[in-house]
This record gives C-alpha cells, sequence and structure tokens, in this order.
C-alpha cells in the first residue's frame, strides 16, 4: 500500500500531483475491484486512493470469488470517510436474518457509512445456483422484513414472498439505519424503488432520454407513495473511460463491456427495450460467428482482434451513453447526468488509479 507522502501513479506510470481535497465527492462513486479479480487484495490500495480523490461511495459487485459481505467489512475496517455499497448482491443468497445481522453488524462498526444493495439477479447465473430470478413481490416483502429486523422487532410466523419463517429477530436493542438500495431496470423495479427503497442504482449504457424517464418513474412511484421523491437517491451507473487509458483496454471497457450485457438471453432484450433500440440489431449481432462461437463473457475472453470485430457489429449511437475522450470531455459527461435528475454518478470502467484525470477535471469544474 502507498504510504500517504506517494501520489499514486498514473496508468502511464507517471507521477500525478495530488488533488485537492476541499470537499468530499459524495455525488461520485466508483466500483471497487472492478470486473473479474484473481486476488481482492488490491481492494486497500484502491480505497486509499479514492478516499485521497475524495470519491462519496466505493460499490462492490459480486462473483464466485467476490463475497460481497465479507470484502465490505474490510473496506469500512480500512477507511475513515467513504461509504461502501454492495452493488449488488441477490437476497436470496442466504438467510434473511443472516443478511439483516451482517448489514447491522457493518452499519455498526462504520458508524453508519454502509449500504446494503440488492438486485434480482440474472436468470442464467441464478439457475446455476439452483435459484430463481427474484420477483417485485419477493424484493419488497425483503426490504419489510430488514427494516422491521434492523428497529429490534420479532417477526413470529411470517409467511410471505421470501418465504416462511417461525421466527426471525436480531435483538429488542438493534436499532440499525441501514440504507437499503435496489438495482433497478424495468418499470416495476424502478416503481418499488421509489415505493421503499432509500437509493436506486440503474443501469450502464442508457441513453440520456432512457436516464431521464426511468428517474422520473421513480421519483413519480415515491410520491404517489406519499414519500418526498427527493429522498429516494438515485444513482447512475456511467460508464467512463476516456482516451488516456490505453487503447486495448479502453476497447474491453466500451465494446467488451456492453458486448458482455448483449450477448447475455433475457439481459440483452431488456436493455435494449429499456433504450427503445432496435432488436433486429440484437439479433444480428448475437447470429455474428464471432459472437455466437463465445464460450463465456465477451469482456473476459475476447482477444483484441474480436473486441475490434464485435465493435462494427454495434452501432455508435448505442455507445452514447457513456464518458469518454479528453478527461475534461468525461468530467462534462458526468455533470451531464446530474443535469438529467440523478442525484450521483458511478464512474463505471476502472480503478481510481485509471479514474484519477477525470476526478481531477471534475474537482475543477468545482473552481
Amino acid at each position: 500500500m502507498a504510504t500517504s507522502n506517494e501520489s499514486p501513479r498514473a496508468p502511464d506510470g507517471q507521477q500525478t500531483l495530488p488533488v485537492s481535497k476541499e470537499r468530499t465527492l459524495h455525488e461520485l462513486g466508483f466500483y471497487a475491484l472492478a470486473g473479474g479479480v484473481e486476488s481482492a487484495r488490491p481492494i486497500f490500495d484502491e480505497l486509499e486512493q479514492a478516499e485521497e480523490l475524495g470519491f462519496g461511495t466505493a460499490f462492490i459487485s459480486e462473483r464466485a470469488n467476490k463475497e460481497a459481505m465479507s470484502l465490505s467489512g474490510a473496506a469500512l475496517a480500512s477507511t475513515t470517510k467513504i461509504r461502501v455499497a454492495t452493488g449488488v448482491t441477490n437476497p436470496n443468497t442466504r438467510h434473511p436474518q443472516i443478511l439483516a445481522s451482517a448489514a447491522a453488524t457493518l452499519c455498526d462498526i462504520s458508524g453508519g457509512r454502509f449500504v446494503l444493495g440488492i438486485g434480482r439477479g440474472i436468470e442464467i447465473g441464478m439457475k446455476a445456483l439452483g435459484l430463481s430470478v427474484q420477483t417485485t413481490a419477493q424484493l419488497e416483502d425483503f426490504a419489510e422484513v430488514m427494516r422491521k429486523l434492523w428497529s429490534g422487532e420479532m417477526i413470529l410466523g411470517h409467511e410471505g414472498p421470501i418465504g416462511r419463517f417461525p421466527v426471525l429477530r436480531l435483538g429488542s436493542n438493534v436499532r440499525a439505519r441501514v440504507p437499503l438500495m435496489l438495482a433497478a431496470f424495468g418499470p416495476n423495479s424502478l416503481a418499488l424503488a421509489g415505493r421503499c427503497f432509500d437509493e436506486v442504482l440503474l443501469h450502464t449504457y442508457f441513453t440520456d432520454e432512457t436516464t431521464a424517464r426511468v428517474v422520473g418513474t421513480a421519483r413519480q412511484a415515491a410520491e404517489v407513495a406519499g414519500r418526498d421523491p427527493a429522498d429516494v437517491k438515485v444513482w447512475s451507473c456511467f460508464a467512463t473511460i476516456g482516451d488516456h487509458v490505453p487503447e486495448e483496454l479502453r476497447l474491453k471497457k466500451t465494446v467488451g463491456r456492453l458486448a458482455t450485457y448483449l450477448q447475455a438471453p433475457g439481459y440483452g432484450e431488456l436493455l435494449v427495450n429499456t433504450n427503445r433500440w432496435d432488436l433486429a440489431v440484437l439479433e444480428k449481432f448475437r447470429a455474428d460467428t464471432v459472437v455466437a462461437g463465445m464460450r463465456g463473457a465477451i469482456d473476459e475472453i475476447a482477444t483484441a482482434d474480436q473486441i475490434e470485430h464485435i465493435a462494427g457489429l454495434i452501432p455508435e449511437a448505442w455507445f452514447e451513453g457513456s464518458a469518454t475522450g479528453s478527461p475534461e470531455a468525461c468530467a462534462a459527461a458526468v455533470r451531464g447526468q446530474l443535469d438529467l435528475g440523478v442525484d450521483a454518478v458511478i464512474l463505471h470502467g476502472g480503478n481510481p488509479d485509471i479514474l484519477r484525470p477525470v476526478v481531477e477535471a471534475y474537482r475543477a469544474g468545482d473552481a
């Protein structure tokens, strides 16, 4: 881990100047250990740099070798200011009392810096675990159970969409205010987020029109439910890959990432339909021999030549929902997301080292 008097290095290996620490950028987040990992240990260096840069929230995604709750504990123990959010875990992978206890514990030891983010799950991944994708009713039932447990309530004989449980309790002395975040895509989950979640996480590669529309859906649902729409914090998950990133890596994080979303059955259709894109383009993309021959996620296994070929299959307009170009252009695009009505933006696609020039340019806009 770098010592406090060292400046982290930029992707080209050059020393960079330290950024201003005048304010914490509560409206900016990033993904720690983005993508697949061989080891989780780099999370400590990433978080040190993230706090130095002033990021407000670190998100931790979950994969087979990245268990989100244990990583959240490590992240909170090694930091002092940044919030840590699971982004996201699936609530049916753990007993509800166990997950409620873990979240309450993390909230307690961190002084309230933990956010429990959940999502439905992807069908193919859930089936591989012998589980099912969560329904809207199950997600709502889960949220209600969590809040009861965090308020110290004992739940006897629960029978609801998440299942039957004779007794659920954390203890009458528990008073945990854990923010609940929902990864929302379609109208049902967006409306649910507005009704009973504290934060909502949008999907990557939403068009500007889609972003403004789905923000409106969540806010309207909050108002109908008698809540203040401003109480629902909306996160844009915004692909941010500037020209300072080496070209091969840049293509992997743009073309490769979007192509991976599109190749997934059901998932690709949802993204295309939400953005009101042409499904015929998706069908042609999947029918391509290179895409059809992939036996894994494109952004993990495709060669540089294959990704270059795949780039020609995806319309240029489908990449417009991202921040590209110079660091200054990326920073301006991030501010553009805030203008669409979101409250905060995840700079998706890089670790703090890669994102440093964009954050510096964004801070310069505060001056």
